[in-house]
């Protein structure tokens, strides 16, 4: 299969390119008035998640409006614990809640081992709705929230802004999460063996809360579960670009490299060109501006991209994205202000 436009995996692959390939986290979103309709549509964010012809509908939309390089797969990270009996629910400016919780041994014995074709089904259905209406024309983007994420959501029902009842047990009964945590390394690996399978080109690991973590609990309990999905995809599909990303990680990139990924997404937090002098060319870079910059007029917006541009430096291996997704608020405008000015700014940074 030959893709139209290819950038993106090149560039992951640290294959020249013409220019620097760009997307943006939550490209699918409520920024867009076209997704808040199709949302509305729907009924909710879960039943839009699971109908897989409004799902490939969000997932277009920008890619109508914008020169992007790559789509991603339209779904939430919190679809393993669901798919586990936990009961996903969405409350409105809360975000996402658990009916039931992990809080003992007990529990993390009795979740069961999913067979994410069946129970995840309505995901891979997804992707392959998208992929037919891609027909090709650029890669797909599979994705999972990281072990140790969908822990604390699991464990605290909910976000949290100090992890207290997740750090508790990882204190007080490491075992336990141990155990949890390869649990849901397993999941996370079957479920994105399927995404693969069923037409992602690329996958990219949510490790939205490893920054959360000290250095050696980071590394204990939150690289290591993903360094084992890391190595089984790569097992099995060498060729397939694998993304790790952990906010608020950017102290731990020499050791998330050696987990064989592909790239390291990067926040906002950390300076590109000193991650790229600390990882050479051992990983491809992605990011990193920050989604806040989205909020400025569109000439300050620009003076950022070139900013990160000069901070990258010539070169391949380097996917422009912002630091974490595009926030509700921003008008879709100064996204394109964004986009157009990666496309006609970067050329420069990859001629020999």
């Amino acid at each position: 299969m030959t893709l139209k436009n290819d950038r993106f995996l090149r560039a992951l692959r640290r294959q020249p390119v013409d220019r620097t390939p760009v997307w943006m986290m939550r490209q699918a979103g409520r920024y867009l008035p076209e997704y808040r309709a199709t949302r509305a549509e729907a009924g909710s964010f879960m039943d839009l998640c699971k109908n897989a012809d409004l799902a490939c509908e969000v997932v277009m939309q920008p890619l109508r409006r914008y020169p992007l390089d790559a789509a991603i797969l339209f779904s939430d990270i919190l679809t393993i614990p669901d798919a586990m009996g936990l009961g996903l629910y969405f409350e409105t400016g809360e975000g996402p809640k658990f009916t039931s919780t992990i809080k003992t041994a007990a529990d993390v014995a009795a979740l069961p081992k999913l067979d994410v074709n069946i129970d995840l089904g309505y995901v891979m259905n997804a992707v392959r709705t998208i992929s037919a209406e891609l027909n090709n024309d650029l890669p797909l983007i599979g994705f999972s929230g990281s072990p140790w994420t969908l822990a604390t959501y699991m464990i605290e029902g909910g976000s949290s802004k100090d992890f207290r009842n997740a750090k508790a047990m990882l204190y007080n009964d490491p075992e336990a999460m141990l155990l949890l945590l390869d649990k849901l390394a397993d999941a996370v690996t079957d479920y994105l063996l399927a995404q693969i399978e069923a037409g992602c080109q690329a996958v990219q690991i949510f490790d939205s809360w490893g920054g959360a973590l000290s250095h050696d609990a980071y590394e204990k309990f939150s690289l290591a579960a993903m360094q084992k999905s890391v190595s089984a995809i790569k097992a099995k599909y060498p060729d397939v670009p694998v993304i790790l990303f952990s906010k608020g990680g950017g102290q731990w990139l020499e050791v998330m490299a050696d987990t064989g990924a592909d790239a390291l997404g990067l926040d906002w937090t950390t300076d590109i060109s000193q991650a790229r002098a600390r990882v050479g060319d051992r990983v491809a870079l992605q990011g990193n501006m920050d989604p806040a910059v989205l909020y400025a007029k569109p000439e300050q917006i620009r003076a950022e991209v070139v900013r990160i541009l000069k901070g990258y430096g010539h070169g391949t291996g380097h996917i422009f994205n912002l630091g974490h997704g595009v926030t509700p608020e921003v008008d879709p405008e100064h996204a394109k202000a964004f986009f157009e000015a990666v496309v006609e700014l970067s050329p420069q940074y990859h001629q020999s």
